[in-house]
């Protein structure tokens, strides 16, 4: 049966995002998300970020796209970009943090060049059924021209006491694959163990989410191994990396892990050289 043009096209895409099946993705969506107080003094500037990440040689760069046109010259035909196309900000009232609403387009990633898009469901939220229903028709355009979506998959509401439970975060993470998306993100549930629980259900690669910085550059790269050991596909890490003073040499401690199969005290030592 020969593949359909839109077929071909996803699994192109997909292919420069995913090396051997694995990626590095570097987030960074966080000046919508969270504001500017998320950076470094001297890292204020979307530019003086994306300009690390380029040179530390993450898999694909998944931003805004504000920042994607503004940085254009530093990352086009150096690494895949994918596109955030929903998203909230912090200074919303505390009712409606549950729900990310439309900041893009795929038709505006296919425009920019972009490798695939990206949208956030937030599982469990009170407003979960109109973020599921935004997120299925952004995987029906994506498959009509070829473009694959991540889905930022968090369990996420008012009334959840612990988003990282593991059969929460699988539960999450089936309900994504079912509405067809091609890479998900999600919570690290604190074990290799645990992880693969949450791989298991998954027809589609589950990458973890970089999430809040770690108290120790140690901890974090243990996560890591421990999501790779578990079946993970890799990683989506921002504040991690932007906020750490040795930006590339973690980011390249990183890739060690996911691609190398590197030890995190190898890793570590290697991100100090």
């Amino acid at each position: 049966m020969t593949d359909s043009f839109s077929s071909v096209g996803k699994k192109v895409r997909l292919s420069r995002i995913l090396r051997g099946g694995r990626a590095v993705i570097f987030a960074f969506d966080h000046g919508f998300e969270h504001g500017p107080s998320d950076f470094p003094e001297g890292r204020e500037s979307p530019k003086t970020i994306i300009d690390l990440a380029v040179k530390a040689g993450f898999d694909a760069l998944m931003t805004t796209k504000g920042v994607a046109r503004a940085t254009k010259d530093l990352w086009a035909g150096k690494i895949p970009l994918i596109l955030k196309v929903t998203g909230k900000t912090s200074i919303r009232p505390p009712e409606q943090r549950f729900l990310q609403y439309s900041i893009g387009s795929v038709e505006e990633a296919f425009a920019m060049g972009a490798d695939g898009v990206a949208a956030t469901v937030y599982w469990g939220s009170p407003h979960e059924e109109a973020m599921a229903e935004q997120f299925s028709s952004i995987v029906s355009v994506c498959d009509r021209v070829g473009m694959p979506v991540m889905i930022l998959s968090y369990p996420r509401g008012p009334g959840m006491s612990d988003w990282y439970n593991v059969e929460t975060v699988r539960y999450a993470c089936r309900a994504s694959a079912e509405l067809g998306a091609d890479l998900i993100k999600t919570y690290y549930t604190g074990s290799a163990e645990a992880f693969k629980k949450v791989v298991e259900v998954s027809p589609v690669p589950v990458l973890m989410s970089g999430g809040t910085k770690a108290k120790e550059e140690i901890d974090f790269l243990k996560a890591v191994e421990n999501v790779m050991s578990a079946g993970g596909a890799g990683v989506v890490v921002g504040r991690n990396l932007f906020q750490s003073q040795n930006f590339i040499g973690l980011a390249r401690a990183v890739i060690s892990i996911v691609h190398g199969g590197l030890k995190a005290e190898d890793a570590l030592k290697l991100a100090k050289e």
